[in-house]
């Protein structure tokens, strides 16, 4: 049985219960004297909570050691010709054989014993397969007939089914902490094994970026220099570009659709600029390197400007349109929700529209604005693929919009590229930059969240 049918089978058990134990719990209801506990639907809740967190929890840890005991299988069906004195290594190599033999792939003709004992893997992913829907199911309907037996007037069912969902909301939340913990750990853990080869004053402080090493002990030129200087200025570059075109854009048209635009048209406008952020950045990197570059380029040279090829101010006006959705709707939001109150006293004192706006809701509706500005840095801090694919990979020193920079996240992804070990600074290096731009991302929302506390304050 596929995977993604065996997924589906806790949400059809989960239904079903669901609708069983609210119907049990109307009956009773609608008997005897006396006021349920609980009404109808929470014993549904209970009921299908209690069969499919149960069950997917199955599925992931049966997933989770279904490899390992395949591989167990696997050694343990091997002869032993062919695993006496075999290294780890070969051990693991006999084990793909099997594996690639049991899929199809094979090439020339394979060992009898290895044809063997792939057909015996295959019979234990059909057993595995077909086991872990029957598991789910029993486990679900044992789960679901104990719990619809207790159905009774003062049964707790609100109670346990509330529980099981704080439970939950406690989990999802201790899981974005663990993986934010986790993201970070293993960027301090590379990034510290980065520092302790180059120096952080040269990283932070130097002004030449060329990562290279030497292949040979005896290579010329290749001692590489790990100055960030360029690379920082080169992201701020862009960034900034980027907002320079989104904040004023995405900020003007939230005033518009807010205060001045009808309902019509603000029901057409705000979708549409919504749409903006579900392009694929990689379609932003089309239309940037196809159109807009040489457009450009076209442009500013025919009055005797001289552009590069993969000028900053290319990526950076791509990706301004792209934020300009995140600043609006953010914006947007924040102006709508000031309270009407305020709209009206200031309208009733004598102030027009427009001195309303800018002397009372954008004040009032500034840290959400705020945010929406803090969203849209961060984005076009950490945005990747549009400045790989318009953005170069030389690191210039300047803060012309006009001349070829490079980024931290296209150095990532150029570092990263190839069969380069994790052991030398130049793939460290990478980690560096990455701890370095997920510092800055963190310092910019201490920022921003200080900055919304502060003018909070003054209109709650």
């Amino acid at each position: 049985m596929s995977t993604s049918i065996t997924l589906l089978i806790p949400l059809l058990l989960g239904i079903g219960g669901f609708i069983v134990a609210t119907s049990r719990a109307r009956r009773f209801s609608d008997v005897g004297s006396g006021k349920m506990h609980s009404l109808p639907k929470y014993h549904g809740y209970l009921v299908a909570l209690s069969i499919i967190v149960p069950a997917y929890l199955i599925i992931f840890l049966w997933l989770f050691f279904e490899q390992s005991v395949l591989r167990g299988v696997i050694v343990n069906a091997l002869p032993d010709a062919l695993t006496n004195g075999a290294t780890p290594a070969q051990v693991s190599l006999l084990i793909s054989q099997v594996q690639q033999a049991a899929s199809g792939a094979t090439f020339g003709n394979p060992d009898p014993a290895i044809v063997e004992v792939a057909g015996r893997l295959r019979e234990a992913v059909v057993f595995s397969r077909w086991a872990l829907p029957l598991v789910i199911v029993l486990v679900g309907l044992a789960t679901a007939a104990v719990l619809v037996s207790r159905i009774a007037k003062r049964f707790r069912a609100r109670n346990y089914s509330e529980a099981i969902m704080r439970g939950l909301l406690i989990f999802c939340a201790t899981l974005s902490i663990l993986a934010t913990l986790g993201i970070l750990l293993s960027l301090l853990f590379e990034g510290l094994q980065f520092f302790s080869r180059v120096s952080p004053i040269e990283f932070f402080f130097g002004t030449r970026w060329d990562p290279q090493i030497a292949i040979r002990p005896d290579q010329i030129g290749s001692s590489g220099a790990f100055g960030a200087i360029p690379v920082f200025m080169g992201t701020l570059t862009i960034a900034f570009t980027a907002l320079f075109v989104a904040i004023p854009v995405g900020i003007f048209a939230a005033i518009y659709m807010a205060e001045f635009a009808s309902p019509h048209v603000r029901g057409v406008v705000k979708p549409l600029i919504e749409l903006l952020a579900g392009i694929p950045t990689i379609v932003y990197g089309f239309f940037a390197v196809l159109v807009i570059s040489p457009f450009i380029r076209e442009w500013l040279g025919s009055i005797g400007i001289a552009v590069s090829p993969t000028a900053a101010i290319v990526p950076g006006l791509v990706m301004g349109v792209m934020l300009i959705p995140f600043i609006s709707s953010l914006s947007d939001d924040a102006i709508t929700a000031v309270p009407q109150s305020l709209k009206d006293g200031s309208l009733g004192l004598g102030a027009n529209r427009a001195e309303t706006v800018t002397k009372v809701l954008l004040p009032a509706a500034l840290p959400g604005i705020v945010g929406g500005v803090l969203l849209a840095t961060t984005r076009a801090i950490g945005e990747t693929m549009i400045v790989v694919m318009a953005a170069g990979l030389t690191a210039n020193m300047t803060v012309n919009p006009l001349q070829g920079v490079t980024t931290v996240t296209v150095q990532i992804v150029a570092l990263l590229t190839g069969d380069t070990e994790f052991d030398n600074p130049k793939t460290l290096a990478a980690f560096g930059l990455g701890l370095t731009l997920f510092l800055a991302t963190l310092l910019l929302n201490l920022v921003a969240i200080q900055i919304v506390k502060r003018f909070r304050e003054q209109y709650d």
